[in-house]
């Protein structure tokens, strides 16, 4: 093989691991390039290693993945496909493909048998020629996810074409582990009689899948499996298991992957392992932390070590022990978990003296982070942690704790904060949330009301002008035709483009500021601030022209992102106008996609606008906002009339997020859910994805409107019973007094 060779991986999911860091590092050691394609931003890529775009391979709306093991594994197996025929010569490597040497290139073949005595054929290290007939047959064949492979067992195939039969055809994302994979290959490999180009075991696969484990042990015990032909070594990130659930997320001291952890300079506590497949681990919550640095972490209990480390190597924190029994009681000797616990992070490297036990209530104080994992509110009863939030938290403090169902957890919790819910799991039966909890909420602004459907607001008192003067300052500017204005507030790099009824903004608003001033301030983002003056959806020709006029004079091009926001009208607005940016990005609340009646004639709402002209290039949001980046809108489906405007947003820049039950003024239940602010903070710096808007919006388990309309459908559609098991269960969780009188009345 050439030394200019180059290799290719995908990643999905946001931070790396330390795995993923040392495999990809050994590469760049070796003086191998590599080129890491994803589809969002990657904050800890080693130097030395390429980014590149995943669209640049394969478009992709939605990921592919295992469904039963929560696994991207399977759109892996489809992209690496792409990047074959894509990028000739490239070879693919997994992202827990270990660079011990460069492997042997035969006519552009690289593959590798991965179990011994057997011929199947592994795809963590894969090489085909971009004009082969076994790539062509593989993509091919994966561009129908319906189709049964012809390499499953025979009684799997009869029941997958009964299925089809019966019109219920199964999809790729169902069918078993490796079906697009090794379990594909294999079968191409046999049928094209490439055999002669498979690599023998231990060039990639020395240690097999079923002895994965000895990555674990002693180095020696791998070390001894290695041969002159070993080139990308496997080492298994399923792995992550283990290490996660028994070592903290950390390599074992001694251990064969502790040893290249060290041999390429990675430190293992500084990228915890988070997960794998639906297990979350203790280490990963370092990245749930919603705070940009912290000065101190406490630990209740003594039941996260993995996140003590993980903040202390990421933040340099001081790490505090409170020393605790399950009643809230400080004992009277040590108890036995503290000295390991010092141990573990003496020999993690943290300093003995960052680290402080306590052992009575004097020594209590504020911190940054207080954790009590699997204690109060899951093992022990939650009021005997109220003396340590008293005395630990302050207003922009973090508790994170595990919350039994039926514990009381969240109805104790509800009147000192905003909890949002991380993660849940079975224990036996009965559910476990794992809960970020803020005392003192992130404020993000309430959205503009929804637009009326009466007569327009009168107009504003006369304040306006001179508010915006001084809010614009020096560096920015105001334009106003006594309909409309346009507040320019110069700050950073980022331009927020909002639109707001002035009428709202100094009538009905203390601080008579433009939506979204303050949090948009606090992110040191510049502002563009479109007002109108009543329910005029914009459609003033002077708006276009002042979108004209700042397109043409280069106004969006000064900053390296732009983003529209807007909810309902203001929603409109932001996807009608972004063309004046093509490439910003929209994010929009409840939008319409346009009022012009013979696009939309089901729309009975807002009659003081049907006689607008909603025509020209601003005109239909739905079809103009395809010059965008991307399209983030916010709904509820159940809202026939919002639903039916985001159904005409189809091109595939937009990113649809359901907000079920709670709607057409869903922002402000997402307000009073807490989690507004993360949500439209992560939407307008770009970083937010599907997964975790879902993640976010699991809140409204708790929050009583949901609850509420969860019972009354029930009800509404003759089903008493599912409503009574709806009712316990918002019982048990908590107080809601519509649904505790509803089922009386049941």
């Amino acid at each position: 093989m050439t030394r200019g060779c180059e290799f290719g991986t995908l990643w999905i999911g946001g931070s790396l691991s330390w795995l993923e860091q040392l495999c990809l590092k050994s590469f760049v050691d070796a003086g191998q390039p590599i080129t890491l394609y994803a589809y969002g931003p990657i904050p800890n890529v080693p130097a030395g290693v390429s980014i590149a775009d995943g669209r640049d391979i394969l478009a992709a709306d939605g990921f592919l993945k295992y469904e039963k093991k929560d696994s991207y594994a399977l759109f892996a197996d489809l992209f690496r496909l792409h990047m074959l025929r894509a990028r000739p010569g490239m070879l693919w490597v997994d992202t827990d493909v270990y660079c011990h040497r460069p492997p042997a290139i035969a006519d552009g073949y690289v593959m590798g048998y991965e179990l011994p005595g057997a011929r199947r054929v592994n795809n963590a290290v894969l090489g085909l020629p971009a004009d082969s007939a076994i790539l062509a047959g593989m993509i091919a064949f994966t561009a129908d996810p319906f189709a049964i492979p012809p390499w499953l067992k025979p009684a799997l195939r009869a029941e997958y074409a009964a299925a089809a039969a019966a019109g219920r055809p199964v999809h790729v994302t169902q069918q078993p582990w490796a079906v697009w994979g090794p379990m594909m290959l294999t079968h191409f490999v046999d049928r094209l009689g490439l055999h002669g180009h498979v690599q023998p075991l231990d060039a990639f696969y020395p240690v097999t899948f079923p002895e994965r484990l000895k990555m674990l042990k002693p180095a020696a015990v791998v070390e001894r499996r290695l041969t002159a032909r070993t080139s990308a070594l496997h080492l298994w990130a399923s792995n992550k298991r283990e290490l996660g659930l028994r070592h903290m997320g950390l390599p074992p001291p001694g251990s064969y992957l502790a040893m290249l952890c060290a041999r390429h300079g990675i430190r293992p506590e500084a990228a915890p392992i988070a997960g794998r497949g639906r297990l979350q681990f203790d280490a990963g919550l370092v990245d749930a932390l919603d705070l940009k640095g912290i000065a101190s972490l406490a630990d209740l209990g003594g039941t996260a070590r993995g996140l003590a480390l993980a903040a202390h190597a990421r933040w340099g924190c001081d790490i505090v022990l409170i020393d605790a029994d399950h009643r809230g009681r400080f004992p009277a000797a040590e108890s036995p978990w503290v000295a390991p616990y010092r141990a573990f992070l003496a020999g993690h490297g943290v300093p003995e003296r960052r680290v402080r036990v306590v052992r009575d209530a004097g020594g209590l104080g504020p911190v940054d982070v207080l954790v009590n994992l699997a204690g109060f509110g899951d093992t022990a009863k939650i009021r005997h942690v109220a003396p340590f939030l008293d005395a630990c938290l302050h207003p922009g403090s973090r508790l994170l704790l595990d919350i039994r169902k039926g514990s009381g957890g969240f109805p104790f919790l509800a009147g000192r904060g905003a909890c949002t819910t991380l993660a849940t799991r079975d224990d036996a039966g009965t559910e476990v949330a794992r809960v970020r909890f803020a005392p003192a909420p992130l404020a993000a602004p309430a959205p503009p009301p929804a637009p009326e459907t009466g007569p327009p607001p009168a107009p504003s008192d006369g304040g306006w002008a001179a508010l915006a003067r001084s809010l614009a300052g020096p560096g920015g500017f105001v334009s106003d035709n006594g309909r409309h204005s346009f507040l320019f507030v110069p700050r950073g790099d980022t331009l927020v483009v909002t639109f707001d009824n002035l009428d709202i903004a100094m009538g009905k608003r203390e601080d008579r500021r433009p939506w979204g001033y303050a949090f948009i301030e606090r992110q040191g983002w510049s502002m563009l601030g479109v007002m109108a003056a009543g329910w005029t959806w914009y459609r003033d020709p002077w708006v276009a022209a002042e979108f004209d006029r700042l397109a043409a004079e280069g106004f969006f091009a000064r900053f390296g992102r732009v983003v529209f926001y807007g909810a309902s009208m203001g929603g409109y607005a932001a996807a009608a106008f972004s063309p004046a940016a093509p490439g910003a990005d929209v994010v929009a609340i409840s939008p319409q996609s346009t009022l012009e009646r013979a696009l939309v004639p089901w729309e009975t709402r807002y009659r003081t606008a049907w006689d607008r002209d909603f025509t020209g290039r601003y005109g239909d949001a739905a079809a103009v906002s395809s010059a965008a980046g991307r399209v983030v809108i916010l709904f509820d489906p159940y809202e026939p009339l919002d639903a039916a405007h985001v159904a005409r947003f189809a091109h595939p820049n937009v990113m649809r997020l359901r907000c079920p039950l709670l709607g057409h003024r869903l922002g402000t239940s997402l307000q009073q859910m807490g989690v507004l602010a993360p949500i439209i903070l992560a939407a307008l710096d770009g970083s937010l994805t599907a997964a975790d808007f879902y993640r976010l919006l699991r809140a409204r388990r708790d929050f009583p409107r949901y609850q509420r309309e969860l019972f009354a459908r029930a009800m509404a559609r003759g089903r008493p019973g599912l409503a009574r098991r709806i009712g316990r269960h918002v019982l048990a969780r908590g107080d809601n007094r519509a649904i505790a009188e509803a089922m009386a009345a049941l």
